[in-house]
């Protein structure tokens, strides 16, 4: 038989909610007590009407009337911690899932899947949002609704057949809403995922947009997912306030035609005026949990949604076992028929590539834009997962070490480089909460940018943004570098590292990468500019994939460049101009 391809996530959902079964349990057992003294008001009433006021006694009145105020009393208690209790079960449950889907939201949206599961933390609120919400306390009530409905027929069968007619009702107005319902709000909240990824989008590139007077758009652009947002929460809206307001009303007339039905058999002398007032009042009783259903039905949808959406996210992408620690390596990386497909296309961007990068070497990385060398700089860095070969770093294969710790020995310089809000000493630390401040000061020292940081105006602990504040491209390339050497790496990635920096930059880093190979690091550059394979040694040249030429500098330089003499000259120099 066919498993369904999101039934692990389900069951990992379901292993989660089960931890909190005692609490649920407990809550259950609360809720019977509640809804038992919900009949305090009914019989308060029959007592009242056919006692009291036929033997106009005050006594019997006020002592009926100290003990429903402890009764009531009671069952506000319980039921106040019934609340607290499933409060704490949802909490433990988005707790015991936080760290689970976060991995699981960054392992696939760092593969390239940009989709819904971008919100899928938000997700896992909504589900914690049901569970603590009085909309389960009523499904917790709805078990006890035959209790009150068998209490309307001790009255009078007919009051009792009034009662099941007019719930039977309800339930179909409930399941219609269900029905109804369900597209639009998916819609919905789809909408409002496209619009929320958009808004964040266009936030993060707040300065580029203002810079190249691309508000005007980006607001249309924004608008129109907003407003299509809009549209569809609204429709949703109106189509549930139908049914929510329709089982109001219902409920109301049928809590009124219970006291008509009433009167008519006191009439008749076969009720008396209590059991009247009280089977009206437990029919409302009765029927409350499936109004308050009704009504909270977009919170269900929106749980159901999110529960189903992180049921394929965990399914997706599988926990990481755990794996033995391994010795700390030395710098050999090695790349054994290595093709890699980026994620989410069909064609390969590398292309059995084979080379090795000892320890002390720098290696740099040559090629067109579109040559594969970004994605060879993912791929060593553990980011992609080759679709065939192995990389290895001192003989094991990445996937042998637990992700965290290759991020530690792995240094790595994206591109683009990007901080987050925070202070440079947390960002050099990689986000940690308790950065170490020597191994900060080590790691800018190393990268030469430590002069730099202590002369701004808070020094390490300047704040920045995710746009990097007031910092220019070059200082942020130069923060990224730092961070990329944070925690002594034996192998330093960096895709493009001097593309931002001025010539005294340039020379910084050449001074960083000589220092690293000094302490028998290996090094791999990402190259356009020949001032950035000033301390490369050696040069793998890739071409739509493939490996065109791999071996020392000047003899790739010589037999693959035209104008290498030039080139040499200017790496040289530390000279930023040029391309290779």
């Amino acid at each position: 038989m066919k498993v369904p391809s999101n039934q692990f996530g389900f069951e990992e959902l379901r292993a989660a909610r089960r931890e909190s079964r005692a609490l649920f349990w407990a809550a259950g057992l609360f809720s019977a007590f509640v809804n038992l003294l919900m009949l305090t008001g009914p019989l308060y009433m029959l007592q009242v009407y056919d006692r009291v006021l036929g033997s106009r006694s005050v006594a019997t009145l006020l002592a009926l009337t100290a003990l429903v105020v402890f009764l009531y009393t009671m069952m506000g208690l319980l039921d106040y911690a019934r609340g607290r209790i499933m409060a704490r079960a949802g909490a433990r449950f988005q707790a015991r899932l936080d760290k689970r889907v976060f991995d699981a939201v960054m392992r696939k949206n760092a593969l390239g899947h940009q989709d819904e599961t971008a919100l899928a933390l938000r997700d896992l609120e909504a589900v914690q949002r049901l569970l603590t919400s009085p909309a389960l306390m009523a499904l917790f009530d709805m078990p006890f609704a035959p209790l009150f409905l068998f209490g309307i027929f001790l009255f009078h069968p007919w009051l009792g057949y009034l009662a099941i007619v007019g719930g039977a009702l309800l339930i179909v107005l409930t399941l219609t809403n269900l029905l109804a319902t369900r597209r639009p709000l998916n819609r919905a909240n789809s909408a409002v995922a496209h619009a929320e990824i958009l808004s964040e989008q266009i936030r993060s590139e707040a300065e580029m947009i203002e810079a190249m007077g691309m508000r005007a758009s980006a607001f249309a652009r924004w608008q129109k997912a907003r407003t299509a947002s809009l549209s569809e929460h609204m429709t949703a809206a109106d189509l549930s306030g139908v049914f929510t307001t329709s089982g109001k009303a219902f409920r109301l007339l049928l809590q009124s035609a219970m006291l008509g039905l009433g009167a008519y058999l006191v009439l008749q002398n076969q009720l008396t005026p209590g059991a009247m007032i009280a089977g009206s009042i437990l029919m409302g009783r009765a029927l409350a949990p499936i109004e308050m259903s009704i009504g909270h039905w977009p919170l269900f949808a929106r749980a159901r949604k999110g529960w189903q959406v992180l049921a394929q996210l965990l399914s997706d992408v599988p926990p990481e076992h755990t794996r033995m620690p391994l010795p700390r390596p030395n710098a050999l990386l090695e790349v054994i028929q290595v093709t890699v497909v980026p994620p989410g296309e069909a064609q390969a961007s590398l292309k059995v590539v084979n080379f090795t990068v000892k320890p002390g070497q720098a290696v740099g990385v040559i090629g067109k834009s579109g040559a594969g060398k970004s994605s060879l700089a993912r791929a060593l860095t553990g980011a992609w997962r080759p679709a065939g070969g192995k990389i290895r770093l001192d003989g094991a294969a990445l996937d042998q070490y637990d992700p965290t710790i290759l991020g530690d020995l792995i240094g790595y310089l994206p591109q683009r480089v990007e901080l987050f809000e925070g202070t440079i000493a947390e960002n050099i630390a990689r986000l940690s909460l308790a950065p170490d401040a020597a191994a900060v000061v080590k790691a800018a020292q190393r990268a030469d940018a430590h002069a730099m940081i202590v002369a701004l105006p808070d020094g390490y602990d300047t704040k920045v943004s995710a746009n990097g504040g007031r910092l220019s491209g070059g200082q942020i390339q130069r923060i990224g570098l730092a961070r990329a050497m944070y925690g002594d790496p034996v192998v330093l990635i960096l895709d493009e590292p001097n593309s931002n920096l001025d010539n005294d930059g340039s020379q910084a880093l050449n001074r960083a990468i000589s220092t690293f190979r000094k302490e028998g690091k290996s090094v791999l550059i990402m190259a356009h500019r020949p001032a950035a394979i000033e301390q490369c040694d050696i040069l793998l040249m890739l071409e739509e994939g493939r490996v065109l030429s791999f071996g020392p500098k000047e003899e790739v330089l010589r037999r693959m460049v035209q104008n290498h003499s030039e080139i040499t000259k200017q790496a040289g120099k530390g000279e930023g101009g040029g391309t290779l």
